[in-house]
């Protein structure tokens, strides 16, 4: 029962931000084609905002959009004469995606393991060293991050290439650049939550028991340490998602985010709302699985609703 009010919530959530971002593209003054007012005789502008249906009234063009999106058609691109956004999605959803994975994995694997680290050595230098670094991971966003590896590690040092795509030398440094603010802040977390569970009752008892620090650790403190940072991770999924829209631009890599960024500036609301539902869906699925995997990583919880 639960998973499927998740599901229902999912869909309505889907349903709110495509209203919202269509009523927002229309609202802004003008269209795609008001820079071309000048320059293009009025009954070119006419066919051309009939083509994209722009001349209708906005609740029949609402409608018109929601009946294509049904089928998974949103519709063509206005800059691009020859692509639709669909086609726009296929294409840069792949280096985006690669991108994304990468730097989730990396500020998971490493935001956990110095979170852990921190905790386990509290008050002691490693503890401090592992804060420093959050911190200044907190500290400088992506945006900041990505042109500083650039000047040094691909301009300067010659280790990596850049401004290009095609080998995963070429996925190093935006990942990088992408994981370093989610790992600080997991590692923040994961170092609070860990500190919790280790003084905790259960664990008091397994070491009583003679199992070892790291048996103790791994068994009892990591897999309970971990449900409060999987209720973060959504979000963080959200930010790293958003941070590639512009990472993207300045690496110039061929990705989703690249397309929205140029769609903004040329205001070809296809591309802008597409774009946005899309990553939007990803986001949504996304904390629904979340969800469900509280289960996985502690069986003692049960997946249930307010009124069951």
């Amino acid at each position: 029962m639960y998973i499927l009010k998740r599901l229902f919530t999912m869909f309505i959530t889907l349903w709110i931000i495509v209203t919202l971002t269509f009523i927002i593209m229309h609202i802004i003054p003008g269209d795609p084609f008001s820079n071309d007012s000048k320059t293009i005789p009025e009954a070119v502008l006419q066919n051309m905002r009939a083509r994209y249906n722009l001349d209708k009234p906005l609740a029949v063009q609402y409608v018109l959009y929601l009946k294509n999106l049904l089928v998974l058609d949103m519709g063509p691109s206005i800059q691009s004469k020859t692509t639709d956004v669909n086609m726009l999605i296929a294409r840069g959803f792949p280096p985006s995606a690669l991108l994304g994975i990468q730097s989730i994995v990396v500020a998971i694997i490493a935001g956990i393991s110095l979170g852990t680290l921190a905790a386990l050595h509290h008050n002691r230098p490693l503890d401090y060293i592992s804060m420093f670094i959050a911190i200044v991971g907190i500290s400088v966003p992506s945006f900041i991050l990505a042109p500083l590896l650039i000047k040094y590690v691909a301009v300067q040092w010659y280790l990596l290439p850049v401004a290009s795509w095609g080998t995963w030398q070429h996925t190093v440094l935006p990942s990088l650049a992408l994981a370093v603010s989610p790992l600080a802040v997991i590692a923040r977390f994961m170092r609070t939550s860990m500190l919790e569970v280790m003084h905790e009752e259960y664990i008091r008892t397994a070491k009583a028991k003679g199992l070892s620090s790291w048996a103790v650790v791994l068994r009892h403190g990591l897999r309970n340490a971990l449900i409060p940072v999987l209720s973060f991770i959504g979000p963080l999924f959200a930010s790293v998602i958003t941070g590639t829209f512009v990472v993207e631009k300045i690496f110039a890599i061929p990705g989703i985010g690249k397309y929205f960024v140029d769609s903004i500036f040329n205001r070809d609301y296809p591309v802008i709302m597409g774009t946005t539902i899309f990553y939007s869906a990803i986001l949504v699925v996304t904390l629904f699985l979340i969800d469900i995997s509280y289960r996985l990583v502690d069986p003692r919880i049960k997946l249930v609703s307010k009124g069951d």
